[in-house]
């Protein structure tokens, strides 16, 4: 059972939503839910034939089809093709869908072809059932599959005959094709010709098909219901090509295949084609997959059970997919690799990709420009994290990188803190990371390319490998030991991998490769060090050639020069929504402590789409979590594995390996000072040039003004592409009376957006001057949509302005160390926010849009931020111009104020986290008034008082919460008889988890009294409980201060075995639901006395639940906590607290 931090608004079809306001800007009005499925209403439904590419051919509604070697049939009914997921509908997105997995490979290291060796391997791949999953049918998986050597003598003695083969070419001369072809008959045909017109064009004729036989008998109804027909096609080698070696003939040709026959059936680019799938097709290697349960594989496939059929390596897999829609394709393994993990920056990985075809070439693989267009995309936007990984590493290996080093760039080890790494290595990764971003999250890969076979962690190892290799020369690697028998006595060495090491073994030579030695031979190939000291480029080098430098800086936009201090930056902060409480609370603490500031309790003012104040765009967004599939890091004690350093500014052809690749500039920071910002806008260095667009536009243009300026934005980036400027700068220091600054996130989402879709980004780096930008969520938000670096150049001068007002403490900074400290604490908070997603690196983190939206319309997602999660609707472009003018309007009103008036010299203090009484001021759940109006009520038992407080509580829950806008349908009424009592409905009542510290023991204690005295249920929080209060009474009735509920955040955090056996529910915390991402921070001068005790924690030091390297990392140790928790407390519930996102859904069906 999952319960969930908020309320369930998200969850519900929205139908009721409140369409019209009362108020006049009427946020509310464009709120609607996604298309909800209807009751009984089925996913993925039959078209009618009208509806599809072939009149009918496409969807069968009956059909029997005779299995070659094998007497079964079956009948197809609603067939959808192999890939039953659905397209996005509700609330469901194929795109938040996650895997766990079991992966392991042998070898045998002398190459000898054994039966042996693929009984071997079966019987990992069944022993590691427990790693893959099952839907409610317990005979339908999620997926399994083996990738094996060819078999060359099966294929030779029985595939040929089969497929009316004369003479098979001798092994390494032809190539086997795996393809999930159409049920349909006609269909079928038709894919056929196309794919022997297309290997005729590359010289690559077809010698011949053959049914691939099974036995679908132990198959499941889901499974059978998208069974395709498997065959296998024979190529002959184009002897002609000698530009093009045979396993690059057959990259080339299975891509060109895929794209013909998508073209023939009218399937547009990057959209899934559910008829037509190529496992594999390789002159070296083979894939047997499909939607199967472990076992199940060498049932199904009955070539696997043949006595001819040999192989001296094959590489298993056994898929759990946290969703209820597994398909055929999407088992594994892929074409060369093996994946258990997640890629938490995918979608950033996938635009970069797609930006970067704009400047492939492909002179490795000799494709000429006509041929590589039909060659592209490289990743299919429609195909899964590990399917997209391994699109992009058989393109390094196919441009003439070996698999170790493609391997070694797209998951480096953590160079960049590392002091004791050898200067080689790290100038290869210095050098690979001018190319391309790493494939951040916890991950065990293992690859293949049948030459070698391999494994690797990710940097921070977060997932599972064990290998042994015996005196015999076998390898084995697995998710886990034991998988395969080996006596002790045949042993020659057993290990486990490291973070960011490669376990690898050269089938060609015949020996496994010490990490440090295949490293050393990679790195040592070429002179990276000289390379990156002739080309790179320096912040430092920009300033010191910069012929101004020195000069005096500019001043913000329209400061008042009659006023002295704060006063005279009144105007620029007013446009840019600063208020009172963004100095004090939010940068006064920056620099006074060095860090990032923390609130408490949560935040109970209204969501942006609903509050009648203006807001910035920033606060549209919420971040993204990791929880449960795959764990959070903690940025303070594992600082060796992250970083901020990025290089940006033009990429060279990512499919070459050249000096000028790494002519990029080296940012050690994403934040910019404003003399280095004014260096980049003027330089010349080394024939660097910068375009700098102006981010404004006329207040004379109206709202209307906001999309043309956008629009604008667009064609001077291209303009800038077309005349090879090196950077382009959205600045918004024009900002004036006359003209109003577009929002920093909207101009940079919508710039980089663009480049990407027209496979511009590479071209140049892209940096914005920000009035807007103060804080880490603004820098965090700004870096996921694309920003290569920001300058908050208007937060720099407040804060030297308060400073000179002596509003920053007692200690006083130069101007060089004040920005530091600012930029130090702003980094680090960013480095936590990439860390609660699992993410190590800014490289990583950049364009990978780790947020959803709340509350903004398509119109604006679709144009600036597209691929983000947007669950509802909202406000479109010309609101949110309305909120940038009401801004600039108190900057620059039309009434001058009078002199001297609170309205003339200070910022507003609307009460954003602070309640502010009076017009104007933001609306606050913790209201004042509803405290008052409970206190009167519980004091003196006063009816009265109490309407009043439900009321008031209602009204503002209206105005703050989207579950306040929902309504009772009005429905046929229900007999009162039939309605539980309400002493009964009570004893469903939990309290929220309010541990005891962050509340009072009064207040944690009366609590659980309330709840005992009803029937209900209190939860102790992740605070532990006192040991008095689980102690039975004198009678041996139960203690009344008692929490029926204890909750599980970490083994330090008040967890005994006394406090397990007395909960009547246990509740495992994967992530803090109030606060989502920062946990239950107690501050260290709270971490006292009685509290310390209780949570068995060192006073003084302050704690965060849960804590950021959780003990959970998968969802096997998930499930492992709770059979341990059930062993403690056998009687007790289990429950898992999740945060409500983007995604849960898919991660609660898992759990």
């Amino acid at each position: 059972m999952a319960s969930f931090a908020i309320s369930t608004p998200l969850r519900v079809a929205l139908a009721n939503v409140r369409a019209n306001g009362s108020s006049p800007r009427n946020r509310t009005a464009a709120l609607r839910p996604r298309a909800a499925l209807g009751v009984g209403q089925r996913l993925g439904t039959t078209q009618s034939a009208a509806s599809t590419p072939f009149g009918g051919c496409g969807r069968r509604l009956r059909a029997r089809v005779l299995r070659s070697g094998d007497n079964a049939t079956r009948d197809i009914t609603t067939m959808m093709g192999f890939c039953n997921v659905p397209k996005p509908a509700g609330l469901y997105d194929p795109a938040m869908d996650k895997d766990a997995c079991g992966v392991g490979f042998i070898a045998d290291t002398s190459n000898r072809d054994t039966r042996k060796t693929v009984h071997d391997a079966l019987g990992m791949l069944v022993r590691m059932t427990h790693r893959g999953a099952c839907g409610c049918e317990v005979n339908t998986g999620d997926g399994a599959g083996i990738l094996l050597s060819l078999p060359h003598e099966f294929f030779w003695r029985v595939a040929a005959k089969e497929a009316g083969i004369q003479n098979l070419p001798s092994p390494g001369n032809y190539a086997v094709g795996m393809f999930f072809m159409p049920v349909d008959l006609a269909l079928r045909e038709r894919v056929r010709l196309s794919v022997e017109a297309t290997a005729l064009s590359l010289g690559m004729p077809v010698l011949g098909w053959r049914r691939v036989p099974v036995n679908n008998a132990s198959l499941g109804d889901s499974a059978k219901a998208t069974e395709p027909i498997i065959e296998q096609v024979f190529f002959e080698e184009n002897d002609d090509n000698e530009n093009m070696r045979f396993e690059l003939q057959c990259y080339v040709l299975r891509k060109i295949i895929s794209a013909d026959v998508d073209k023939m059936m009218g399937i547009p680019r990057n959209t899934k084609n559910t008829e037509f799938y190529a496992c594999s097709l390789s002159s070296k290697t083979i894939v047997y997959k499909g939607q199967l349960m472990p076992a199940q594989v060498s049932e199904y496939f009955l070539d696997l059970q043949h006595d001819l059929f040999a192989t001296h390596l094959a590489l298993v897999h056994s898929r759990f997919s946290t969703n209820t829609f597994p398909s055929w394709d999407r088992a594994q393994p892929m074409r060369v690799l093996g994946h258990n993990g997640e890629i938490n920056t995918l979608r950033g990985n996938k635009n970069w990709f797609k930006a970067r075809e704009g400047m492939m070439k492909c002179v490795q693989m000799g494709l000429d420009e006509k041929t590589l267009k039909r060659f592209l995309p490289i990743v299919d936007e429609t195909t899964s994290d590990s399917g997209a990984f391994d699109a992009c590493l058989e393109l390094l290996i196919h441009c003439g990188r070996s698999l170790p080093e493609a391997m070694m760039m797209l998951i480096p080890e953590a160079w960049q803190s590392d002091d004791q790494m050898d200067d080689k290595r790290r100038a290869f990764y210095e050098y690979s990371s001018a190319l391309v971003e790493p494939w951040d999250g916890p991950a065990l890969v293992t690859f293949t390319d049948g030459d070698g076979i391999g494994a690797t962690l990710d940097r921070n190892g977060l997932r599972p490998g064990r290998y042994y290799v015996t005196k015999g020369g076998v390898v084995v690697m697995a998710s886990e030991v034991g998988v395969v028998d080996i006596k002790p006595e045949d042993i020659k060495e057993k290990g486990r991998l490291r973070p960011g090491n490669i376990f690898y073994v050269d089938l060609k030579n015949g020996r496994v490769l010490p990490d440090m030695e295949m490293k050393q031979e990679i790195c040592g190939k070429r002179r990276y060090r000289q390379w990156i000291d002739r080309q790179k480029v320096t912040l430092e080098d920009i300033v010191k050639a910069d012929a101004e430098a020195g000069g005096p800086l500019p001043s913000a936009p329209c400061v008042d020069s009659k006023r002295v201090g704060m006063d005279k930056l009144l105007a620029p902060m007013r446009a840019a929504g600063y208020t009172v409480e963004s100095l004090d609370m939010l940068l006064a603490p920056m620099l006074a402590s060095g860090s990032d500031p923390l609130g408490s309790m949560g935040n109970d003012a209204p969501l942006a789409v609903i509050s009648e104040r203006p807001k910035l765009v920033y606060e549209y967004f919420k971040q993204l979590f990791a929880q449960v599939t795959n764990p959070p890091i903690d940025p303070i004690r594992e600082a060796i594995v992250t970083s901020l350093k990025c290089m940006i500014g033009p990429e060279g052809d990512f499919s070459t390996t050249k000096e000028a690749q790494v002519h990029r500039l080296s940012l050690e920071t994403p934040l910019l000072d404003i003399p280095e910002m004014e260096a980049i806008k003027r330089t010349s260095h080394r024939d660097w040039k910068t375009y700098t667009v102006d981010a404004t536009f006329p207040v004379a243009e109206g709202r209307a003004g906001l999309s043309k300026a956008l629009e604008r934005l667009r064609e001077e980036a291209d303009a800038a592409v077309k005349e090879g400027y090196s950077l382009v700068v959205l600045s918004d220091r024009k900002m004036c009376a006359e003209r109003v600054a577009i929002p920093s996130l909207l101009a940079v989402g919508t710039t980089h957006a663009h480049l990407v879709a027209t496979m511009q980004r590479t071209h140049l780096g892209l940096l914005v001057e920000s009035a807007d930008a103060r804080e880490v969520h603004h820098f965090c938000t700004l870096v996921g949509y694309g920003a290569d670096g920001i300058c908050p150049y208007l937060a720099i001068e407040a804060l030297c302005t308060l400073q000179e007002d002596g509003r920053t403490g007692a200690k006083t900074f130069s101007r060089p160390e004040l920005v530091q400290r600012y930029f130090k604490a702003s980094g680090d908070g960013m480095l936590k926010v990439m860390a609660k997603m699992g993410i190590s690196t800014l490289a990583s983190y950049k364009g990978a849009q780790i947020f959803e939206c709340l509350g903004l319309h398509d119109d604006v997602v679709t144009q600036c931020f597209p691929g983000t999660a947007s669950r509802i609707m909202g406000v479109k472009m010309d609101m949110l111009a309305m909120d940038s003018f009401k801004m600039h309007q108190t900057a620059f009103p039309t009434r001058l104020f009078p002199e001297g008036s609170p309205e003339d010299t200070a910022l507003p203090n609307p009460g954003d986290y602070h309640y502010r009484s009076g017009e104007d001021k933001e609306v606050h759940m913790n209201d004042p008034r509803a405290i008052a109006f409970l206190q009167e009520a519980v004091r003196s038992n006063d009816q009265s008082a109490w309407n009043n407080y439900s009321n008031l509580t209602r009204e503002l829950t209206e105005q703050v919460a989207l579950r306040g806008m929902l309504k009772f349908k009005e429905t046929r009424s229900v007999d009162i008889d039939q309605v539980e009592s309400a002493a009964d409905i009570v004893k469903r009542f939990t309290t929220g988890a309010m541990s005891y510290g962050s509340i009072s023991l009064e207040a944690h204690s009366t609590l659980a009294r309330a709840m005992n005295q009803i029937g209900g249920r209190s939860n102790t929080g992740e605070g532990g409980e006192e040991p008095r209060r689980l102690a039975a009474q004198e009678d041996g009735s139960r203690n009344p201060e008692r929490s029926a509920i204890k909750q599980v955040a970490s083994g330090r955090f008040g967890v005994t075995s006394h406090y397990l056996t007395n909960a009547d529910e246990i509740q495992i915390k994967m992530a803090q639901g109030a606060k989502p991402g920062e946990g239950g921070e107690l501050p260290g001068h709270k971490v006292i006395g009685r509290i310390a005790a209780t949570r068995k924690a060192t006073e003084g030091v302050g704690l965060i639940s849960p804590p950021p390297h959780h003990d959970i990392y998968s969802i096997e140790d998930l499930a492992q906590l709770i059979y341990d928790l059930k062993n403690t407390n056998p009687a007790a519930n289990v429950s898992v607290k999740l945060v409500s996102e983007a995604g849960v859904g898919g991660i609660a069906s898992g759990v």
